[in-house]
């Protein structure tokens, strides 16, 4: 699908923002014209502020950079303001249910940002604010992140629909949001995994639906080669989440077919994409010749997830 220009309405102002399962294909591709054009500004220096007095609260029960970076630098540069809310610092740490905090911060803030474990936690949370919740991550999704690398990819290919997108490692959040991102905009995205550690398959069959509409694609292998075989892109994320530690060991011994490497990559296409949402671990998940070689647009990606928070924050507010 071709991105649709940046005028287009996108009538989403109020909603919530707890998976791309939620909204249409227009709506994601309307998202990434308007980061497109909020990026752009900011190159020429124009500085655009539709959020001047609006607040966003970001509770946190997991520790970030991009996350906490990009919202709070998105809000201000939108002419806002951002209240950082460590879940420990809260009454949340003392017991206050989930229920109540949202309905005391829906008296102060214009809207809230969460990054926590459970995906009950911000169906819980946006069931009773009456204000727009945005799913920073949980374990199950993380939106945000897919319409970086969305976004990512629509620079460095200039078109989605089409393309080859091989993802290797674990089926974890961020796997499960790049493929329903993708699946909506036509991608053709194969998901490599260990046996064992396959995407949810409640979600794989959500995706293949919209890929059935939208003209894309999505397979599930426990091979990588197969996966990057012919591939425009290869992405990868960390073997251990934020959550698993204890699970570490066993990981990599489980993963270690699956890095990223030289030998991998060299069945993908010359001039492929590579993708990682970082924090990274070289040497595990994929080769430093990968990360930092010519082909990685990592940085890239990272920077994009501003300019994707702005999009969002300026069309929800």
């Amino acid at each position: 699908m071709s991105i649709q220009t940046a005028d287009n309405k996108l009538n989403i102002k109020g909603n919530d923002f707890l998976a791309l399962a939620d909204f249409s294909p227009e709506v994601i591709s309307g998202l990434l014209q308007k980061a497109k054009k909020l990026k752009n500004a900011a190159l020429l220096g124009e500085h655009i502020a539709p959020l001047q007095g609006k607040i966003l609260g970001m509770i946190f029960e997991k520790s970030s950079t991009r996350t906490r970076v990009s919202f709070e630098a998105g809000m201000i540069q939108l002419g806002g303001q951002a209240l950082y809310l460590n879940s420990q610092d809260l009454q949340l740490g003392r017991g206050e249910s989930i229920a109540d905090t949202a309905k005391v911060l829906s008296h102060y803030v214009d809207a809230i940002m969460i990054r926590t474990f459970s995906h009950s936690t911000i169906e819980e949370l946006a069931l009773h604010a009456t204000i727009p919740v945005i799913n920073g991550l949980t374990d199950l999704y993380h939106p945000c992140q897919a319409l970086a690398d969305l976004l990512t990819l629509h620079e460095t290919k200039g078109e989605l629909a089409g393309l080859k997108l091989a993802y290797v490692g674990d089926g974890n959040n961020v796997a499960h949001s790049l493929m329903i991102g993708a699946a909506k905009l036509g991608v053709n995205i194969t998901v490599a995994t260990p046996a064992g550690y396959e995407p949810n398959a409640d979600i794989v069959n959500k995706a293949k639906g919209f890929a059935a509409a939208s003209g894309g694609s999505v397979a599930i292998t426990n091979n990588p080669y197969e996966a990057v075989n012919g591939a425009d892109a290869i992405y990868t994320d960390v073997w251990t989440s934020m959550g698993q530690e204890a699970e570490n060991e066993k990981r990599l011994k489980v993963f270690s077919d699956f890095q990223v490497n030289e030998g991998l990559v060299q069945n993908a296409k010359k001039d492929f994409t590579f993708l990682h949402c970082l924090p990274a671990h070289r040497g595990e998940e994929v080769s430093a010749n990968v990360i930092d070689g010519p082909n990685s647009a990592v940085f890239q990606q990272a920077g994009n997830r501003l300019h994707v928070q702005k999009a969002l924050l300026s069309e929800i507010l």
